[in-house]
């Protein structure tokens, strides 16, 4: 493995490529889009790396890893039951003049 991107995009080389028909082919180099990935095995010895640590308190929500907070998730719900931009304040500028 050359590169791996956090969004899972790989750079890889000196790959041996088995196809479904069972054609073994020998690659020089290969870019999969991280998308793609479905499954990775990884050594043992990266176990204890410091990504790997922090993905794993996310995912037992001991902590909040890489990516969208709860503030901004807080902050849409609010602005959805506002009702918008013509909400409860009127809009951009606050509430309407009163007519006497």
């Amino acid at each position: 493995m050359i590169e791996c991107e956090d969004n899972w995009n790989c750079q890889l080389e000196s790959i041996t490529y088995t196809s479904k028909d069972g054609n073994v082919s020998q690659l020089e180099h290969v870019f999969i889009r991280g998308s793609k990935v479905r499954f990775m095995v990884i050594p043992d010895m990266l176990k204890n790396a410091p990504m790997f640590k922090r993905l794993d308190a996310r995912i037992k929500g001991k902590g909040s890893a890489l990516g969208v907070g709860r503030g901004r998730a807080v902050a849409m719900r609010a602005r959805a039951q506002a009702g918008g931009r013509s909400g409860p304040t009127g809009g951009r500028g606050g509430a309407p003049p009163m007519r006497r």
